[in-house]
């Protein structure tokens, strides 16, 4: 018969610590993504590399943890877990950011990153062992103890996705949240602290909390808007007073001339522009759907080139259209309806017929988002085209171009008539790895030569590209489906050197 001893801790205290740090680490693992997609992108293989991350910091923590509680007393461990995981999660943002602002392009980053996150991470999640081996005082009770505090553990880590992907990410900024999930830990510690040794084991980590908060406030690399899904950024040319860049993470997304709304910098939009002039010559006005707001360029365009032109765009980013309208000056109305919603989504929302053009210029990072990829979503856009209809898409891919091969290969899947745009190799301009592709759909026929002169009329330096050369470069290209559409791997985001 066993003797039940008094617990070490009580269990709301067992139960807050668990929770509090089982929550930081998935805190911490989704804030990471933010932080790192100016450099990195938001790609698949960023989520998954944060993600193992993460997850090994868990593995590593929970079993340090429990072999650490066998050979010391968890007492006096928890503070100094918890004090040393706020400070690293304060200095984040300026490690991170100091970092890029050395080269943002180097593999230095995402080493720093990978140690901002498995370190706190790891020192969380020995929390827990900690807590348990304190909590352990009658082994009659050991499976109840150690799956009640599992399952608070788990409660804390779903509270936490759910704060920081619904509330925090979309209202706060990422500095903010890591310097802000620093202070409460080396609070927490500092409670703890108190408790078994005394005040004086406080002061220090919460001396380089505070530190490390001022230093992430003035890091460089910060944006000038945090939303939901980007970090974006207006940035003036330098050519021209006139001009500004919006920047979406590391993308160069869109141009917009605050004096002419007319004006097209980028060639793939110029070559859109062109795409579209070809098959509606004129200034007839247009029933137009763009998946994809970016800085609302091309809607504003139209509406100038073609007065009584109708634009619906569905951009996923609130934030965005934000900047579009407060650092932009763009002007949103009954001819050009900005709503904030998924692409997928917003073309179901679109009647049968009902539109002249559909544009897709939507990115995560360089890639276009998988679900707007495939056959399914291509028959979404097949079905609200008018008879003759034209869908232009913009494409980002380098070298292999497999991903590119595999959409153009989609589209033929549902349109009679599909040519590719661009200037990489084997588009005619050889020592070109890729770049921006533009791609032009119909059930019409395409008037490749008229598609040329306007090309070249808006000093657009592409070649038009269909029948055997385009049939011998796609070869063995897939069709993207729901069921399978491996945009990331197919994809290649930057040109071998």
């Amino acid at each position: 018969m066993t003797t039940e001893a008094r617990p070490a801790l009580s269990e709301i205290s067992a139960a807050l610590l668990v929770f509090g740090s089982s929550a930081a680490v998935l805190v911490i693992e989704l804030v990471a993504l933010r932080l790192l997609a100016p450099y990195l992108g938001l790609t698949l293989e960023t989520s998954t590399t944060v993600i193992g991350i993460a997850l090994a910091a868990i593995a590593l923590g929970s079993w340090a943890g429990g072999r650490a509680a066998d050979v010391i007393d968890p007492r006096r461990a928890l503070g100094p877990l918890l004090a040393a995981s706020g400070v690293v999660a304060a200095a984040t943002p300026f490690a991170v950011r100091g970092t890029a602002g050395i080269d943002p392009t180097s593999g230095l980053v995402l080493v720093v990153a990978g140690i901002t996150i498995l370190v706190p991470g790891a020192l969380l999640s020995a929390v827990t062992p900690m807590v348990t081996k304190l909590m352990l005082t009658d082994l009659g009770r050991t499976g109840t103890i150690v799956g009640r505090l599992s399952g608070i553990g788990t409660v804390g880590a779903i509270v936490g996705t759910v704060v920081t992907g619904f509330v925090l990410i979309s209202v706060v900024r990422v500095s903010v949240i890591l310097v802000g999930l620093g202070l409460l830990l080396v609070l927490a510690a500092v409670v703890v602290e108190v408790r078994i040794r005394g005040w004086v084991f406080g002061v220090l980590p919460a001396a380089l909390v505070l530190v490390g908060g001022l230093a992430a406030a003035v890091a460089p690399g910060g944006c000038d808007v945090e939303t939901t899904y980007h970090c974006a950024s207006v940035v003036e040319d330098p050519q021209n007073s006139d001009g500004r860049i919006l920047v979406l993470d590391n993308l160069r997304h869109s141009y917009v001339d605050v004096s002419d709304p007319t004006y097209l910098q980028f060639a793939y939009v110029r070559a859109i522009a062109a795409s579209i002039d070809t098959r509606y010559p004129g200034t007839d006005p247009l029933r137009a759907y763009h998946v994809g707001g970016g800085g609302l360029t091309l809607p504003t365009y139209l509406r100038e080139q073609r007065p009584g032109t109708r634009s619906v765009v569905s951009e996923i980013d609130g934030g965005v259209l934000r900047v579009d309208t407060e650092l932009l000056g763009q002007r949103t109305g009954d001819d050009l309806q900005v709503r904030v919603e998924d692409g997928r989504r917003g073309l179901a929302r679109q009647g049968d017929g009902t539109h002249d053009v559909v544009v897709g210029d939507a990115f995560g990072g360089v890639s276009v988002p998988w679900h707007l990829t495939t056959r399914e979503a291509v028959g979404e856009i097949h079905r609200i085209l008018r008879p003759g209809g034209v869908y232009v898409l913009n494409l980002i891919d380098f070298d292999e171009l497999g991903f590119a091969r595999a959409q153009v290969r989609t589209l033929q899947d549902t349109f009679a008539d599909v040519v590719v745009l661009g200037a990489a190799a084997p588009f005619g301009r050889p020592g070109v790895s890729g770049g921006n592709i533009v791609v032009v759909a119909s059930d019409a026929p395409i008037d490749r030569s008229g598609l040329a002169e306007r090309l070249e009329e808006r000093q657009v330096p592409w070649v038009v590209s269909d029948g055997p050369d385009v049939e011998a470069w796609l070869g063995d290209a897939e069709v993207l489906t729901d069921d399978h559409a491996p945009v990331d791997q197919l994809l290649t985001t930057t040109p071998s050197r």
